[in-house]
């Protein structure tokens, strides 16, 4: 069928790969860091374009016949009447929002009704919360603003040329929280509530759809957020569940349809294949496996790993709740993490290690509980990050969880997975590929981990974990709440 592309523009890089339509094979790639300050919570978004162009130099993108872009989440780009930034763009890490989401949970009446309305409860990353926090702090700025965008969006309108019609898709829309993937439309009224007035937002375009074409005639696909491009990279369906384990952690699943959760724990975005994701967060993952070498004296997380298979399953009795930073799931904001079952057999530091790796794994299995309680199947879970390379985690995993347990091996997986959705965008074009199903790409190379018989103890593990939690925070989880 030919050539394409899938651009990934991350918070801290762009990266191309150039990939064969029909089999995803990659052909060669491309990559540049963005010259910015890592730690950065505004940016000119210029500089995602200079990155673009040295990832792409030296005839990279010859040859190819369609471009589909991934970026990071949660940015967003406020122009004014005549598509000029009204000011530099926001992106996700900016925490300046927290109070004005907070305000606007209150002003809609509380977290079931954003729940019922747009499938999540404003965070301060999303759009959403940073309109508000213009609108109270950079009031002058805030009524300059005529329409909105999010990365990904912005960069595929630079590509065609910052033409009149301006576009999105499902994926980076339900991630606004004033689009609804329940409904598969926008709230205007929340943009209102937000910002202070109406503004335009970009067209939603369907998942086969293409964005436009370039004057040169390359075509140039719906584009999506980096969450929704790397499960379309990975390839991952009806049945399977996405774990990532970064500082934070996060369980992700596919499923046929948005889910509303009056609590707020789910979090409802839409995939890029036109089914759904809903996702589930914890504070805490990573963060205490780092902080539990360090109380160790251990160098790294190799050494924690290490020390931790000389344990057995249950760490002789002693149980991590690993709420270092509070927790988001349960809501336990201002809590603290806890060490229980210390006795004189425990006090070793191969369980305390031990205990690290199973309270993360539980944690994480108590936020796949709460999708399973909501109907969403789990057979298989992807497991994705660095420490899912680590023999204690891959030991523990599958039996935790309770599941076959897959560990890709590394790759560009946001960057791939546009690169499908633009060889989709292009077969539809050339009437080779139905807009119903995308290209049958191979699935990612990867590690495969079976619970068998150890599927029993990992559960008297979470029993234990399970029983602990609930002494200490009473009422405070409820997985099929």
């Amino acid at each position: 069928m030919g050539i394409v592309a899938g651009l990934d523009s991350s918070s801290a890089f762009t990266r191309i790969v150039v990939c064969d339509a029909d089999t995803g094979a990659v052909l060669r790639q491309g990559y540049a860091p963005h010259p910015v300050e890592a730690k950065a919570i505004e940016i000119d978004p210029q500089v995602w374009l200079l990155s673009l162009g040295e990832a792409a130099a030296g005839g990279l993108l010859e040859g190819v016949q369609a471009i589909g872009v991934s970026a990071q989440q949660h940015g967003l780009l406020t122009l004014d009447r005549q598509g000029n930034l009204v000011r530099p763009a926001l992106l996700g890490n900016d925490k300046r929002a927290q109070a004005a989401a907070a305000d606007l949970i209150d002003a809609l009446g509380g977290r079931q009704a954003w729940a019922e309305a747009v499938g999540s409860v404003p965070q301060s990353a999303q759009p959403v919360a940073k309109l508000r926090w213009m609108a109270r702090s950079e009031p002058e700025a805030a009524q300059q603003v005529a329409s909105v965008m999010q990365p990904h969006d912005w960069l595929v309108w630079q590509l065609l040329g910052r033409p009149a019609r301006r576009t999105t898709d499902r994926g980076g829309a339900s991630g606004t929280g004033f689009w609804s993937a329940g409904t598969g439309s926008y709230r205007p009224d929340l943009v209102e509530l937000a910002l202070g007035h109406q503004c335009a937002l970009p067209e939603v375009l369907g998942p086969a759809d293409a964005a436009g074409t370039t004057p040169e005639g390359l075509l140039i696909s719906a584009g999506t957020g980096e969450t929704m491009a790397a499960a379309f990279g990975l390839g991952v369906g009806v049945g399977d569940a996405v774990v990532s384990l970064g500082a934070s952690g996060s369980v992700m699943a596919v499923h046929h349809q948005a889910l509303a959760d009056p609590g707020g724990m789910i979090t409802s975005f839409a995939d890029a294949t036109g089914m759904h994701l809903p996702v589930v967060h914890t504070l805490n993952a990573v963060r205490a496996l780092r902080g539990t070498a360090e109380l160790l004296g251990l160098e790294g997380l190799d050494e924690l790993s290490a020390l931790a298979m000389k344990s057995t399953p249950g760490s002789s009795g002693l149980v991590m709740l690993p709420y270092l930073e509070g927790e988001r799931t349960p809501q336990l904001p201002h809590t603290a993490g806890t060490l229980s079952g210390l006795r004189r057999e425990s006090m070793k530091p191969e369980h305390l290690a031990r205990a690290a790796f199973e309270g993360m794994l539980c944690s994480l299995a108590d936020a796949m509980d709460v999708l399973r309680g909501r109907g969403v199947e789990v057979c298989r879970v992807f497991l994705l990050g660095g420490a899912a390379e680590l023999p204690a985690v891959q030991t523990a995993a599958p039996a935790i969880f309770g599941a076959q347990v897959v560990v890709p091996q590394p790759a560009d997986y946001a960057a791939l997975g546009a690169a499908r959705q633009a060889a989709w965008a292009l077969g539809v074009s050339q009437g080779t590929l139905s807009p119903a199903a995308p290209p049958a790409w191979q699935g990612a190379s990867a590690q495969v981990f079976e619970p068998g018989e150890e599927r029993a103890v990992g559960q008297a593990v979470r029993q234990q974990y399970g029983a602990t939690r609930d002494q200490i925070h009473p009422g405070a989880f409820n997985p099929t709440s």
